[in-house]
């Protein structure tokens, strides 16, 4: 709960910095993204075929992926001005759709994940596969549509 309220307290708080070029933190953002999304499918693919330590190896690059995206995003807006949606057509429902999907899920699998890590680090696991099994498709359609997000907003920073 705390890391939503965090990021909507973002809305509101503006830390002003003047001759700054902020631009390349979009991109950054969606690199880190793209790394976490590859992870992830790694990770799977490696648990899939009982190779353990690749598979940790992967989910806890994903995990440090996912903690830096998430320190740096609060910081950039939190010195930067809002970049409006310009897009039309179809292509503006579907921006939007995607987006507020991604926000909802990302609020979500926070806490997912998390439980994840510590059943797995418990050695819980029958009830760490068992939630991996949800969790992994959402952290990953998380991790994609938020390079989709990207994308579609790129022609507008």
């Amino acid at each position: 709960m705390l890391i939503p309220a965090l990021v909507t307290a973002l809305v509101f708080v503006k830390i002003p910095v003047e001759g700054v070029n902020l631009l390349f933190f979009p991109k950054f953002h969606a690199t880190l993204n793209s790394i976490t999304s590859v992870l992830l499918v790694s990770g799977f693919f490696f648990i899939k075929r009982k190779n353990i330590i690749a598979h940790k190896t992967c989910m806890f690059g994903a995990i440090g992926m996912s903690v830096l995206f998430l320190l740096s995003y609060v910081f950039y807006h939190t010195i930067s001005e809002p970049t409006k949606y310009g897009g039309e057509g179809i292509m503006r429902p579907l921006y939007f759709f995607i987006l507020i999907t991604h926000i909802v899920l990302a609020a979500a699998i926070l806490p997912a994940v998390l439980l994840t890590v510590y059943r797995a680090l418990t050695n819980q696991i029958p009830a760490h596969r068992k939630i991996a099994r949800w969790t992994f498709p959402v952290w990953l359609y998380v991790a994609v549509t938020g390079v989709l997000v990207y994308l579609m907003m790129a022609p507008y920073y």
